[in-house]
């Protein structure tokens, strides 16, 4: 996108779904040629796993594994949601296994807990009680562990504030932030980033909230395969469309894209504990 020589970093992304069964090492390669690095995150077991595999096998991949708030229910069913093997995905209602997750994340290129959290907007009846006892327990591993978590919080940023205040100490980032500026003091208040996706590219209500969010607190993040930034809607999104993500912001913030990388740089491996070049 630039003649800049420039590191990238997708804070957030799905490598390990089967949308990218075809072509998952053309698209790792590719990014590696572009400075382009990311973090896959799981969202169950079988894609914490995956996750895990990519970044033993590739070194500009690294993993973070844990149990989504929406899977702790069964039935909740999504025919954009690609999981590992199949072209649509539901819920098996999966229990949050401490003993595994804990061992998974014991590995060196696991950097965080996640993604874990409260999604209200896909909630289940019944279930609110089961997504704060696997988030309360996601948590507990990564204090144990001395881990970061990467938060999913959709329609629930108060009640997830809540628990998270049970945690001192506790750091992170709120990833595909939409919250309120007072929501969002409050995570920066407890020390965490929060991250944003190609959404900003296009969805002019994200702007402000942009602009807010000071540069040493700020992600960047695709959540490929999803949310496509401008120009490529409706098309399969993958960590290489991160560079539009950065040049948004940059452009929002006021500051040039190579400044705007080398601060999204220094964030992540400040709260990931890795080191990218």
């Amino acid at each position: 996108m630039n003649g800049e020589s420039i590191t990238y970093i997708d804070t957030h992304t799905h490598l390990n779904f089967s949308a990218f069964d075809t072509d998952r090492d053309v698209v790792i390669q590719d990014m590696k040629d572009r400075g382009v690095y990311a973090i896959n995150v799981g969202t169950q077991k079988d894609t914490s796993m995956q996750a895990v595999a990519l970044a033993e096998q590739y070194d500009n991949l690294f993993a973070i594994v844990g149990l989504h708030p929406i899977h702790t229910g069964k039935s909740f069913h999504d025919t954009a949601e690609l999981g590992i093997g199949g072209s649509e995905f539901t819920s098996r209602g999966e229990v949050f296994d401490s003993a595994f997750y804990k061992e998974l994340a014991s590995h060196e290129r696991v950097v965080g807990i996640g993604e874990c959290g409260l999604d209200y907007f896909h909630l289940e009846e019944g279930t609110k009680k089961v997504q704060g006892q696997s988030f309360v327990e996601q948590l507990t591993v990564a204090q144990e562990l001395d881990k970061p978590v990467m938060l999913h919080i959709r329609e629930a940023y108060d009640d997830a504030l809540a628990i998270i205040r049970q945690f001192p100490g506790i750091r992170g980032n709120v990833h595909f932030f939409a919250g309120t500026k007072e929501i969002a003091q409050q995570f920066l208040d407890l020390g965490f980033t929060l991250s944003f996706t190609g959404v900003i590219t296009f969805a002019k209500e994200y702007e402000d909230m942009v602009k807010y969010v000071p540069l040493d607190r700020i992600l960047s993040e695709t959540d490929a395969p999803f949310v496509s930034p401008k120009p490529f809607r409706g098309k399969r999104n993958s960590p290489l469309m991160v560079p539009y993500v950065v040049e948004c912001m940059a452009s929002l913030k006021g500051v040039s894209v190579t400044e705007m990388a080398r601060k999204i740089q220094e964030n992540a491996e400040k709260l990931f504990n890795i080191k990218l070049v």
